[in-house]
């Protein structure tokens, strides 16, 4: 066995809370018949450390956003299959170009703009290229990066690494605005032209709403932050032909505002590039993988180094004696707490479906859950589950105080980060508690095995609607992993009952929902994001506190054949999921509108509730270990008494 844990923390070092990768753009700097190549100042890396500490909803704030840099200098940029980048356009001002690098060639893609009308007098912008439409650009670009989804269908082209800036806007809009000249044209185009892709719609498209670039967007994201440490290659970036990009020319457009011939950039003639150099083995500067970095800069933070972003700005704000909780101009300047105690608290729960003080398993009690869970129908109960997963993960009813708090917008992206701990160990517990009180409503069941199955069809059924209907894939796993606790997976005689009486939930269960559980955690298989509320989070959970993570088996990535490939996987997807909680929060928002829950059914899927009822008032606040470990003989009791193990002679 490889070390997981380490692998797992060197990757979420590398790739930090907001980047999708390391990567960082070099800036050419065009002239008639020359250009230079120049390192950012101290004072320009701290303007771009000003812009990327904005808002998430102001797109200066995510560092593959790189203003208005010309097409030739974009191009330059994106060197390595699957390199992107987000620019202004430049023949159709107020629009986005998506420049990209794939199978040897660049390809510019421009971001259709559309108005949808939002009541009377309301109205947003949403942005596509051919297919979905999204209310950000970094909704765009996460969903094409994380799903690895085709730009266009005749391109087939896919985007895995941004390029990030390594200069302030600032700078960049003075340096490539000016009116010294501009570049010669490519053949077929006239002065002001734009390269885009061809027969692609976003490119054809006539804009319906001339939205201005510096509107708030109503983004889902967070904001992104770029590596600023990353050190420049020695290797200039060459010069590209204009034969090496598909392109057509497109109707010219208004042309952007030339900045005044005296505002020249501060050129630095002597000034020189230095790389950081060490006996780390570099990686290939060809290799396509999306987690490759080609200078090796990602694994810095494993030696000594120059003080990081965040360290520099925790001795700012500390000097400067800033309220951690003070909002300056819209963005909050703060400190996230870190949460040392559970959100859970069993011990003071009040439930009307239970008295003050309960043992454990309480006949009256599991009695009236049973009748619940028998009168409401699948759909029901998968709702309540949903509602409660979403609440407790933090992505459901997630107010500005409970955000400032974390530091980040969404539950999602704070269990990928390290102070997200308590929120990982509180899914986990829930996971677990989950499972077993489903286990129990089946196991305490001293009926004959017809009334068995009939619980295991309706337990199937809810999981067929957490999976499909609802898009919840934690609560999914939970369900799932009810059936399949030993405990319940040996009860030969109620299963064979099950495809007697049930046979359309047996063969769901077998061959449906069973082989799905086993693709997600082997990293074959994922949700589609317009229909997922909450996604599949558990082997993160499972990577990052190994030490209570649930089951006694062996897990996928704990295999020499396919180890590596399904951590990387899972990690892969947790730097996706954090981006994503805003479009979760929208997917779950649309699934529950109009949804009135009832108090008594919502009970049966909280918490709380659940450990007060498998442990009683006063073992649900004992060792968690320990309390698993007693359950598990519970279990394995009742499993036995309904059919006992046959003894081999």
């Amino acid at each position: 066995r490889f070390n997981v844990k380490l692998l797992t923390l060197v990757f979420l070092v590398c790739f930090s809370r907001h980047d999708l990768t390391d990567s960082s753009g070099e800036y050419v700097k065009f002239s008639k018949e020359k250009f230079w190549l120049e390192p950012p100042s101290e004072q320009q890396r701290k303007q771009l450390e000003e812009e990327l500490k904005l808002s998430g909803t102001n797109l200066k704030s995510h560092a593959w956003y790189h203003g208005q840099i010309p097409w030739e200098v974009s191009e330059s940029l994106v060197l390595n299959h699957g390199d992107f980048l987000i620019r202004d356009s430049q023949s159709s001002p107020g629009d986005f170009v998506l420049t990209a690098h794939w199978e040897q060639e660049t390809l510019h893609f421009l971001i259709r703009k559309t108005a949808v009308q939002s009541g009377e007098t309301y109205t947003r912008v949403q942005y596509s290229l051919e297919g979905e439409a999204f209310d950000s650009i970094p909704a765009l670009v996460h969903f094409y990066v994380g799903g690895r989804a085709a730009l266009s269908r005749w391109s087939g082209a896919q985007i895995h690494r941004p390029v990030n800036r390594t200069l302030p806007l600032t700078y960049l809009e003075t340096a490539f605005c000016t009116a010294v000249g501009a570049p010669p044209c490519p053949r077929g185009l006239r002065s002001g032209e734009e390269r885009v892709c061809p027969r692609s719609p976003s490119s054809l498209h006539h804009r319906e709403a001339d939205v201005s670039r510096g509107q708030d967007e109503q983004t889902l994201l967070t904001a992104g932050e770029a590596s600023l440490s990353t050190p420049y290659s020695n290797n200039t970036p060459q010069s590209r032909s204009p034969c090496s990009s598909r392109a057509v020319s497109v109707a010219p457009s208004p042309s952007l505002p030339r900045c005044s011939d005296t505002a020249q950039p501060p050129t630095s003639p002597n000034s020189t590039l230095h790389r950081e150099r060490d006996d780390r083995p570099q990686p290939h500067p060809n290799q396509d993988s999306p987690f490759s970095d080609t200078d090796g800069s990602c694994y810095t933070e494993l030696y000594p180094g120059p003080q990081s972003y965040v360290e520099r700005l925790r001795v700012e704000e500390g000097s400067a004696g800033l309220d951690p909780l003070r909002v300056e101009d819209g963005n909050a300047n703060f400190s996230p707490v870190v949460e040392t105690v559970s959100s859970f608290k069993p011990s003071g729960y009040q439930s009307p479906l239970m008295p003050k003080e309960n043992k454990p398993l309480e006949v009256g009690v599991l009695r009236r859950v049973k009748e619940l869970l028998a009168e409401i129908d699948p759909r029901t109960a998968a709702k309540h589950i949903t509602k409660a997963d979403c609440k407790m993960a933090r992505i459901l009813e997630v107010t500005p105080e409970m955000q400032r708090m974390m530091g980040v917008s969404s539950g999602m992206e704070l269990l990928t980060l390290p102070h997200g701990q308590q929120l990982r160990l509180d899914l986990l517990e829930r996971f677990q508690t989950m499972a077993i009180m489903l286990a129990v409503d089946v196991l305490g069941c001293t009926g004959t095995n017809e009334e068995r199955a009939g619980l295991l069809h309706k337990i199937i059924q809810i999981a067929a609607e957490l999976k499909s209907t609802m898009g919840n894939m934690f609560g999914f796993a939970a369900v799932m992993r009810a059936l399949e606790l030993p405990q319940v997976s040996r009860l030969e005689q109620t299963w064979m009952a099950l495809r007697q009486r049930h046979t359309e939930g047996a063969i769901l269960y077998e061959k449906s929902l069973r082989p799905f559980m086993k693709s997600l955690n082997d990293g074959r298989e994922s949700c589609p994001l317009s229909n997922t509320t909450f996604p599949h989070v558990l082997p993160l959970l499972s990577l990052l506190e190994k030490s209570v993570a649930v089951g006694e088996g062996t897990e996928p990535w704990e295999t020499v054949e396919v180890g590596v490939d399904v951590v990387m996987f899972h990690l892969g997807a947790a730097r996706t999921i954090a981006q994503l909680g805003g479009i979760y929060r929208s997917n779950a928002e649309s699934k529950l509108q109009g949804f009135q829950e009832q108090a008594e059914v919502l009970e049966l899927f909280l918490t709380d509730f659940q450990m007060r009822l498998l442990w009683g008032s006063r073992g649900a606040t004992e060792n968690q270990a320990l309390r698993y470990a007693k359950f598990d003989q519970v279990l394995t009791a009742l499993s036995n008494k309904l059919e006992p193990p046959v003894r081999s002679r």
